[in-house]
């Protein structure tokens, strides 16, 4: 809620070099009811955070330019960086891949292909959405 009592939308960035990725995780995001900013890698994610923080992020794990693991090394660095909530998007399937992302400071992970029920349960699973 803002001061005078609107009720804002949470901002999700989603960081990922597909760009049939993004679009298909802007639509499901969009249908959540989350306000969506994308980035195709994690140097352009960190200076759109620099701009204004998201309250989460859709993060791949593998790009180009900045990989995932690096962009939230850095992010977690920034005044405000420790506040999204991070979800990543992978791939690989392995547990110690899972594991380093976990350790890193993800708060939650996904498999690629992803759906809406997928989406909406780790969203809820970390607080973002309320039903």
């Amino acid at each position: 809620m803002t001061a005078d009592g609107v009720k804002t939308m949470k901002q999700v960035l989603v960081v990922d070099d597909s760009s049939v990725i993004r679009k298909v995780a802007k639509r499901i995001l969009e249908g959540l009811r989350f306000e969506i900013s994308e980035a195709e890698n994690g140097r352009i994610a960190i200076e759109a955070c620099m701009r204004r923080m998201p309250d989460a992020i859709l993060l791949d794990w593998n790009m180009p330019i900045m990989d995932g693991f690096e962009f939230m090394r850095e992010l977690r660095r920034l005044p405000g960086g420790t506040d999204p909530k991070i979800v990543f998007c992978t791939t690989e399937n392995d547990v110690a891949h899972i594991a380093r992302a976990m350790h890193a400071g993800a708060d939650e992970y996904i498999m690629k292909p992803f759906d809406k029920d997928i989406v909406r349960s780790k969203f809820e699973e970390i607080g973002l959405i309320r039903f």
